[in-house]
């Protein structure tokens, strides 16, 4: 009987911990739905913003090899040299052309910026919670803990800093190559489109996007099960 009772007030002590723990996590879970869906919003935006972006390189690059060619035309040798003032026209109209099309990249890099804002803000809101009294006190058995089906919660902290780099470093190569285009330098414009998918095919290789969606689904919704069971 004796031995019941020690039985029993164990398995009371492993529940009461349980729920104490789920009632902890229950805002840095919300949080990781938050973090999940902006994730995706974001993920969609910026290959929405990478997919807008390559007809505008291709049209940009047509164009610098299209100002190459008249700056290397002999205009005095041809019949057009009778019209001085037409080759300063024409690159007047060549130049408005390439600058807006650099204007309109601008715009696919300033969404690109809104997407790493928008993923460092929501993995920014996960950590502060964690950092709160309650979760703060879960202790590194529990940070590191995982299930058959289930990665830890270090897993899936560490999971968002690797994305909140993954669209920060994105941002970045793609800033500093606009930045560094110049209408003045028109053979580095149009190798433009080659730069352009040599930082792509970096980062199609890497799917820290996917991974960590996935991880954060499956640690939420094995909370979602445990909270949720019969014991709990």
């Amino acid at each position: 009987m004796a031995a019941r009772r020690g039985a029993m007030t164990v398995t009371l002590t492993v529940m009461m911990m349980m729920v104490t723990v789920m009632a902890m996590m229950a805002a840095p879970v919300a949080a990781l739905r938050a973090w999940a869906e902006a994730a995706a919003r974001a993920d969609a935006a910026a290959r929405a913003a990478l997919a807008a972006a390559a007809p505008l390189l291709g049209a940009l690059a047509a164009l610098a090899a299209q100002m190459r060619a008249a700056r290397r035309l002999p205009w005095d040798a041809t019949p057009l040299g009778a019209f001085p003032e037409l080759r300063a026209r024409l690159w007047q109209k060549q130049r408005g052309a390439a600058e807006a099309l650099l204007e309109q990249l601008g715009e696919r890099r300033e969404e690109l910026r809104a997407v790493r804002d928008a993923v460092g803000a929501a993995g920014s809101a996960v950590l502060r919670l964690l950092e709160e009294p309650g979760p703060a006190e879960l202790g590194l058995a529990l940070l590191l803990r995982r299930g058959p089906r289930c990665p830890s919660l270090a897993d899936v902290l560490e999971g968002l800093q690797d994305v909140e780099r993954y669209y920060r470093h994105l941002y970045l190569e793609s800033k500093l190559l606009l930045q560094r285009l110049s209408l003045d330098s028109l053979a580095d414009v149009e190798a433009l489109p080659q730069s352009w998918e040599r930082i792509l095919e970096r980062f199609k290789e890497d799917d820290v996007v996917q991974d960590t969606l996935l991880k954060v689904s499956l640690f939420v919704e094995n909370h979602h099960e445990v909270s949720c069971s019969p014991g709990s």
